[in-house]
């Protein structure tokens, strides 16, 4: 392809990109919380603060220390982190920048990553916000978490000769289908990076049907297998002595389902605690209310200070709903449950993280949409799962409660799996070690 017509077409996307973000701009803006609305703006046009460029020169020497990577929100930041802290061990000297797009994924890398990783939102796709990010950050490499292929950030870097490198990647379905119909665009943006560490071989196809090049595609696992929560399960969850369902990362309609579920069950298992965590923080409020009115006996995260909390105290032989109202805590809870419903999963948008509540060893039920995470077929192969549908849910979890035999062993199973497919980030590593 000739430069000009490259040139057309990138000038193309992004006057697409502008018209977008003007339309959408307004929105996007008020929804972030006041004290975050300055920050979120400056930085995403690629203004960092002048205090965190005077640490970084103040800590880094040469502009080559630096290893920005980008997670574009919760799941992304969590399957990164142990990949970060392998980076940090081994090369302690360099400076991590991790950028997100997201008020929660800012939150989590913070909590997780602490004074490791400097945190930042990620610059508009647009060639000035890009530049004057670069201006000021100078990464010697970049490193995209599973699916954010922003064109005009992948060409200026490229531009620049800074290494740009896909790990843990993944390509959806859906995401596959809209890729391939602009595979004349997605063809000249993939062989400006430099390597494509993909989870199986199904999404290294994908990516090869898009124009990526096959020596620079590898097949490196999933990093979310090396993904481990925090051991401390939350002492508050403790006091709950009857058997627990979590709803994990639920989204709008599976809360009215899961409640229906535990309300049809609690007559069988009248200790039988529900923890109810909403995959979007701005939906807190409309579960809430879902709760009250069916009536159900609920407490909020946010109203539990420990586990002395007399509220808590109170249901502690009767069962309780708990609306987990709180940002990164969810994978620890799994901890606690006997049986995790994955959210996402009963309707079509294709599933959550199913390898939080193996890690624990705990009995998961998914629906019929699972489309996200292909290994799970394995897991119900080999009993480590069972998948279920919107009218057999209730049915699917009273047999679980019935059985404890077959709960445990499907847990067992699940820790397993997980065990065995561990060591994606080593893999990785071993490739990204080339290009620090």
């Amino acid at each position: 392809m000739h430069r000009q017509p490259r040139h057309a077409m990138y000038q193309a996307y992004s006057i697409i990109y502008l018209i977008a973000l003007l339309f959408l701009f307004p929105f996007e803006y008020l929804k972030h919380p006041k004290e975050l609305r300055r920050k979120w703006l400056k930085e995403r046009f690629g203004k960092y603060s002048a205090e965190a460029r005077k640490r970084r020169s103040a800590e880094v020497k040469t502009s080559e220390s630096v290893i920005w990577i980008h997670a574009v929100s919760v799941g992304e930041v969590i399957a990164a982190v142990p990949l970060i802290k392998k980076i940090k061990d081994g090369y302690p000297s360099r400076e991590i920048v991790v950028s997100t797009v997201t008020d929660t994924g800012q939150k989590v890398a913070k909590d997780r990553l602490g004074d490791a990783a400097r945190i930042v939102y990620v610059p508009f796709d647009l060639p000035f916000a890009i530049k004057n990010a670069l201006r000021r950050i100078k990464p010697s490499v970049f490193i995209i978490m599973e699916t954010e292929l922003w064109p005009n950030t992948i060409r200026i870097l490229n531009g620049l000769g800074v290494p740009v490198l896909l790990m843990n990647g993944r390509i959806s379905q859906k995401s596959f289908k809209g890729y391939i119909k602009l595979r004349f665009f997605m063809e000249d943006v993939l062989r400006r990076m430099d390597l494509s560490c993909m989870q199986n071989e199904v999404y290294a196809d994908r990516i090869r049907a898009m124009g990526a090049e096959s020596g620079k595609v590898k097949v490196t696992g999933n990093f979310k297998f090396d993904t481990k929560p925090s051991s401390h399960i939350p002492g508050w969850t403790k006091v709950l002595n009857g058997p627990v369902i979590i709803a994990g990362s639920t989204h709008r309609t599976e809360e009215d389902l899961i409640i229906d579920a535990y309300i049809k069950i609690k007559p069988d298992f009248p200790t039988l605690n529900l923890i109810v965590a909403p995959r979007h923080p701005e939906r807190f409020k409309e579960v809430e209310d879902l709760l009250k009115r069916n009536n159900i006996e609920y407490l909020k995260r946010s109203e539990i200070s420990n586990s002395d909390t007399p509220a808590l105290q109170h249901h502690a032989d009767s069962g309780i709903a708990v609306l987990l109202d709180a940002v990164g805590e969810l994978a620890s809870v799994y901890g606690a449950c006997d049986i995790a419903v994955m959210g996402g999963t009963f309707i079509e948008h294709g599933g959550q993280n199913p390898l939080e509540p193996a890690y624990w060893g705990k009995a998961i039920v998914c629906g019929p949409h699972m489309e996200n995470f292909p290994f799970i077929e394995e897991f119900y192969k080999s009993g480590g799962a069972v998948k279920t549908d919107v009218d057999n849910l209730y049915q699917s979890l009273k047999e679980l409660l019935s059985e404890q035999g077959k709960m445990s062993a499907m847990g067992r199973t699940a820790k397993g799996l997980y065990d065995k497919n561990s060591g994606a980030v080593e893999k990785a590593m071993q490739e990204i070690e080339r290009y620090l």
